[in-house]
């Protein structure tokens, strides 16, 4: 008997582990500093609800600090979870309904929730959710229907219980009735920082090497404090042998004087072979959040050599693998790679060569029957 109350301790301890268990970024420059100030918003120990939001521009590292924040806390809480890709899940066919019994499934471990709208999920949630303590997180909230699907009132939360809201658009947390004290901007990395994350991603160290100490002050200069652009563009100076290599993509970079994150972001997709880019647009439209297993299969079958293709992505930063050897790639990247996409025939998506949108993927099947 003593045995089996230990195994379930043990059971619950490592149920724990493995919810925290979430990858934060490699290099962690300037997280601590943004952690600290998350904590004092979220402020754990008092009593009550407390709903906070971050917002900032794209690729500035919201998610990231959001992973780190539940990463510090989430042991704290009766159930903890984290819903990436709010925005994407929920563009979907029935994508918020999704969500609603995901959110009733973690919650309650409920996984036949009969939910068939979101209004029936919304009066679900309120009633079956308010008795435990929880800290929820929704990553990349890009509508208000979104938040109200899913934590529409406060009073829907047991007190004590902690909601995480990460977004670009920070009227969205207004509307959602948060004040000033409940919502973060996050701003970009200051320039040390931003040469400390550039460098890891460049040398492998948190300063630059030799000769490239200025060359790397110039890059840092050019593109700014974006994480993403940041670790993107340093992974794609990683491979650049020589001051000559250098300065030519420095000109490129300092070609486009706008602040536009893709056209910089373009720069790493344009060094790719035609293989590679095939593989990152196929991920970007299809693949993300998918095991790697069947997209290699797939690939082997068109010849696109996507075991080194995957290795590539991987090395520069455009894709990542997790625990589940599942692809991952930034919401500013999976833009791109759709954009792309899109141009080649911006007025007629039945020329386009990869069609991802469910009501798109309908009206080209029917202008062809």
């Amino acid at each position: 008997k003593g045995g089996k109350i230990i195994l379930l301790i043990v059971k619950d301890v490592l149920d724990k582990v493995k919810k925290v268990a979430l990858d934060v970024a490699k290099y962690p420059v300037g997280l601590d500093s943004r952690v600290k100030r998350m904590m004092k918003l979220l402020d754990v120990e008092t009593p009550g609800l407390r709903m906070v939001g971050i917002y900032g521009m794209g690729g500035v590292g919201k998610t990231t600090l959001a992973k780190a924040v539940y990463n510090r806390i989430s042991s704290r809480y009766q159930t903890s979870c984290f819903f990436s890709n709010i925005k994407e899940v929920s563009t979907k066919f029935g994508g918020l309904v999704a969500l609603q019994k995901q959110l009733i499934s973690e919650v309650l471990n409920d996984k036949f929730a009969p939910i068939h709208s979101v209004s029936n999920g919304i009066n679900l949630i309120k009633r079956r959710i308010h008795s435990k303590t929880l800290l929820i997180v929704l990553d990349d909230v890009s509508d208000i229907s979104q938040l109200q699907a899913l934590a529409g009132e406060r009073n829907w939360f047991s007190p004590r219980s902690r909601i995480i809201i990460t977004t670009r658009n920070k009227h969205i947390l207004n509307l959602q009735g948060l004040e000033e004290d409940e919502t973060y901007q996050l701003e970009e990395l200051n320039p040390k920082e931003s040469l400390h994350l550039f460098s890891y991603h460049a040398f492998g160290t948190a300063k630059p090497i030799g000769k490239y100490v200025d060359l790397s002050r110039k890059v840092v200069r050019v593109t700014g404090g974006l994480p993403l652009t940041l670790e993107v563009l340093g992974s794609l100076f990683f491979d650049k042998n020589g001051s000559k290599e250098w300065e030519d993509l420095l000109r490129r970079l300092k070609k486009d004087q706008s602040k536009d994150v893709h056209l910089r972001l373009k720069i790493s997709y344009d060094g790719l072979d035609v293989n590679e880019r095939r593989i990152f647009l196929d991920i970007a439209c299809f693949f993300i959040g998918k095991g790697k297993e069947s997209a290699i299969h797939m690939w082997k079958d068109s010849h696109f050599f996507p075991i080194i293709g995957i290795k590539v992505l991987l090395h520069k930063s455009l894709i990542k693998l997790n625990n589940d050897d599942e692809f991952e790639m930034h919401d500013q990247l999976r833009d791109l790679g759709r954009q792309i996409v899109v141009e080649e025939s911006p007025s007629n998506p039945g020329l386009r060569s990869r069609l991802w949108d469910s009501g798109e993927t309908l009206e080209v099947l029917r202008n062809l029957q």
